[in-house]
């Protein structure tokens, strides 16, 4: 009999005998199932398998050890190797074991009583497994155990002998050293090709006996369930299809990082936790340098607004935050007068320490003016602008310099962005701040001013919020910026404030000092499909194994590994229809879906 004989079916000689002659030659010119899944050549030898060129290896345990570990047999599955394992189980009838247990349980008490009789003595291993042998048979006795016949198979390829022997010795060394044990199927190698294949076949019958519980230790796949009795739904475990159910809230901190190249649905995933988030009473902020977050602010009642240089909507970066009853007011005070010098250290590009006295002097004076010395309480004073400071410093020695990198934000081209007071409400459920209009060489400092007024706001109230940055990279790229932000992320729980930053650009982001510092300080990573350029820095930083590396360079849309925690799992992002419809960031649904818009309201829908 051929390998293949086993699933060719056998055609019955009346039906053969009843065919025509022209059917049976059309017939025999058909590629048949076999003629194309079967090798040109096999050739059988007593220790290898050589199929079209390609060698082949099966070996079987034979021994194992007293107690088996729950994934001993993982490091093997893990091994980069061609390889199949093929588990058998045949399960034993339950009767006819108890007659054997019997027996053998009568043996074994005799062996014992024989030894104590003649002054012996006593034998620890022998006493034992007499009481395993009364446990376990008082277990199938209850039906809380089975006992199986299990052979275990492993067949090995390679395209040498020399790498045949290399990966079958490698195999063997981690085998042994969990003292388990194994032999090639010498002069057996066709039967036990046949007894891999997955034709329910068993030709080898190298067995050994187990019961249930060292049993389920052979189960080949372990992975991490991340399925919480609270959370939101984040997506679908790729390894077995459970959910992903987690609450980022009930984690030692509640930020998270999102990694991930253009393209890959990061802002998509982020999406849909903001909605589902917002179904369950959080408030949701978000940065949204792209303007992607624009129809998301609309379906969900939320307020937008669109930052730039000719917006109606202004923030006042003098606009002090409130102190609470652990901080005195001359504390908060100084505080955001070192928040505004590093806003200006970015504006003016740079400054010398001499001018750093100087602007710190010259801000101190200017909240004076509208009486905010921080001696007495500042609620309900009026703060002061950016002309303001602008006046106090030109009444100052040594600050020409200042005055004339100045003046383009208070007389000049981007006068309009932050000399007004500010009109702007958050208090809101879901809040959109877009900077896309917003020049490049000012987006930095915009996401600042913003971030700034963001924490003075949810200062003032205790809620449970999520600040969402996405392309963080932009306030990474400055020391100042990305040292807020960094702040935002070792503060925010205080105030029950969970920080999410996503970001392309994963090397401007770890460069910066406090790239891996914000990465340690959030509980929850995502990483998704990575570029070839940046996978050897993501598996260093985030110390992932050769197998997840290659599984981020090949993930689809939506796809990717979630770390929760010390937790983690493969993940695919899955939305609804509907939530698809509101979150999508493919141009051409956003067509689809602004034209169907338009012709409702033209019909008067």
């Amino acid at each position: 009999m051929g390998i293949f004989d086993l699933i060719k079916p056998k055609a019955s000689d009346s039906s053969s005998s009843n065919t025509p002659d022209h059917v049976k030659a059309m017939q025999s010119a058909l590629m048949t199932l076999e003629d194309v899944v079967a090798p040109s050549a096999i050739s059988i030898s007593p220790k290898n398998i050589n199929i079209s060129g390609k060698l082949m290896r099966i070996f079987f345990v034979v021994a194992y050890p007293r107690f088996l570990n729950d994934g001993w047999l993982e490091p093997v599955l893990n091994l980069e190797r061609e390889m199949d394992v093929s588990i058998v189980i045949h399960p034993i009838s339950t009767k006819d074991t108890l007659k054997k247990f019997q027996k053998k349980v009568a043996e074994v008490q005799s062996q014992i009583n024989t030894r104590a009789e003649k002054g012996m003595v006593r034998d620890p291993k022998l006493e034992a497994a007499y009481h395993n042998l009364e446990d376990l048979r008082d277990k199938l006795q209850q039906a809380e155990e089975k006992l199986f016949d299990v052979g275990l198979y492993i067949s090995i390829y390679a395209s040498s002998e020399k790498e045949l022997n290399e990966t079958e010795a490698e195999i063997k060394g981690i085998l042994d050293s969990r003292l388990i044990y194994t032999k090639p199927a010498l002069f057996q190698q066709e039967q036990g090709f046949r007894s891999i294949l997955p034709t329910l076949t068993d030709e080898l019958l190298v067995h050994n006996k187990f019961n249930s519980s060292p049993l389920s230790s052979f189960f080949p796949f372990t992975s991490f369930d991340l399925t919480a009795d609270t959370g939101i739904l984040y997506g679908v475990n790729r390894h077995n299809s459970s959910l992903v159910l987690f609450d980022r809230f009930s984690l030692t901190n509640y930020n998270s990082v999102t990694f991930a190249t253009s393209g890959a649905g990061k802002s998509y995933s982020l999406k849909l936790e903001i909605l589902r988030s917002l179904m369950f009473g959080t408030e949701v902020i978000v940065i949204d340098p792209e303007r992607e977050y624009e129809y998301l602010a609309e379906a969900t009642g939320g307020r937008f607004f669109n930052i730039s240089l000719s917006s109606p909507h202004n923030i006042n970066p003098f606009d002090l935050p409130p102190h609470d009853e652990e901080e005195s007011p001359n504390d908060v005070l100084r505080t955001h007068i070192i928040e505004l010098i590093g806003l200006f250290r970015l504006i003016l590009g740079g400054l010398t320490p001499e001018e750093e006295t100087i602007i710190d002097e010259a801000l101190r004076e200017t909240y004076a003016l509208k009486d905010i010395t921080g001696e007495a309480e500042y609620d309900g004073l009026e703060p002061p602008l950016l002309s303001d400071f602008e006046m106090v410093l030109a009444g100052m020695e040594g600050s020409a310099s200042l005055i004339n990198r100045l003046q383009k934000y208070t007389s000049g081209t981007w006068s309009g962005f932050m000399n007004q007071p500010t009109n702007i409400d958050i208090n809101q459920k879901f809040v959109v701040f877009s900077l896309r209009d917003m020049e490049d060489e000012l987006k930095t400092a915009a996401m600042y001013i913003i971030t700034n007024h963001i924490w003075g706001a949810i200062r003032r109230r205790l809620q449970k919020r999520l600040l969402v940055i996405d392309e963080a990279w932009w306030m990474m790229k400055s020391e100042d910026t990305a040292s807020f932000l960094f702040m935002l992320a070792k503060r925010g729980r205080k105030y029950y404030l969970g920080m999410a930053t996503i970001t392309q650009d994963v090397e401007d982001f770890l460069r910066s000092p406090y790239g891996v510092p914000m990465i340690t300080n959030s509980s929850l990573q995502f990483l998704m499909k990575q570029s070839p350029t940046a996978i050897d820095t993501i598996q260093q930083t985030f110390n992932l194994t050769d197998e997840e590396k290659f599984l981020l360079l090949e993930s689809g849309i939506g796809e990717g590994i979630f770390f929760a925690g010390l937790k983690h799992v493969a993940i695919k992002v899955i939305a609804s229809y509907t939530e698809d419809q509101i979150i999508t960031s493919d141009p051409s649904q956003i067509l689809q879906i602004k034209k169907a818009r338009e012709e409702l309201e033209a019909t008067g829908g």
